[in-house]
């Protein structure tokens, strides 16, 4: 979501400059400033906006400066005089009485002019050419952050693999300890009881689906990244159910090896997460 575009346009009076900037948000939050002879065009301007810029803290400014004709702010004579009045009681020139006054509220009046439509139309194209500039500055930002997302998946992936190489390591060891208990039982073993606490034993330690739903999680994530469509809420919902997998593997792998890769994991994961949040 984080871009920036900046176009400015000369005309024969003035010089319009138009910047819009976005940064990271959970919807849509934009903010137009605009002066006050272009106000009746705000909503003109919002609605394009937002329909390109479809998440993020957007700040909208248009800026004009005025380069030759006439000044559209007169002197209000009453008020500015008025106000020279209630001074005089300062010892101070008539000259600085003045400039002070002139800094008073509502001592200029601004007379509202009415906009060009050769000028509106020039504005339309610079806001055309803004957008399309944000535009290739979040792409490719967003360029940087897929390699990213690409890099960590892929090391998840891995650590995903090493999980797999020792699980047989790990079931393997859980053998020895049941045995060593059975050994050490001198009372009379109810046969049944026992398979049914042997059977739910082995399951509680079973990473089987666990290592199947991360992988496909992992992929899901991956095919989704591709799209040419905005998914970065989609993702955010998928890190989630990983992140879910690998709690998982780690709460029930009960092997030192396996729950240190499992930290790992999380490592990669969160850094997904603190990317995912400026992913559109």
């Amino acid at each position: 979501m984080t871009g920036y575009g900046k176009r400015v346009l000369s005309l024969s009076d003035k010089k319009i400059s138009l910047e819009i900037k976005s940064l990271n948000s959970k919807g849509l939050d934009l903010n137009i400033r605009i002066p006050s002879s272009y106000r009746e065009h705000e909503l003109s301007f919002r609605k394009r906006v937002s329909a390109t810029l479809e998440r993020g803290k957007i700040d909208f400014g248009l800026f004009i400066e005025q380069t030759g004709g006439a000044a559209a702010a007169v002197i209000n004579q009453e008020v500015v005089q008025a106000y020279m009045a209630q001074l005089a009681i300062a010892a101070a020139t008539p000259d600085q009485l003045l400039a002070l006054s002139l800094k008073l509220p509502d001592t200029l009046s601004v007379q509202k002019e009415e906009i060009d439509p050769a000028e509106l139309d020039a504005i339309n194209t610079l806001l055309e050419e803004t957008l399309a500039a944000m535009d290739q500055s979040r792409i490719d930002e967003g360029a940087l952050l897929s390699e990213e997302f690409s890099l960590r998946i892929n090391n998840i992936h891995q650590l995903l693999q090493q999980v797999i190489d020792m699980d047989a390591a790990r079931m393997g060891g859980i053998k020895p300890r049941l045995e060593k208990a059975l050994s050490d039982i001198t009372a009379p073993i109810d046969q049944n009881r026992l398979e049914q606490e042997l059977i739910y034993y082995i399951e509680k330690y079973d990473i089987t689906e666990e290592k199947v739903r991360l992988a496909g999680h992992l992929d899901y994530f991956s095919e989704t990244q591709s799209s040419s469509e905005s998914q970065g809420k989609k993702l955010g919902f998928i890190a989630q159910e990983i992140g879910r997998e690998i709690n998982t593997l780690g709460s029930k792998a009960n092997f030192a090896p396996m729950q240190q890769l499992v930290v790992q994991m999380k490592d990669e994961l969160e850094k997904i997460k603190e990317q995912l949040l400026n992913a559109l």
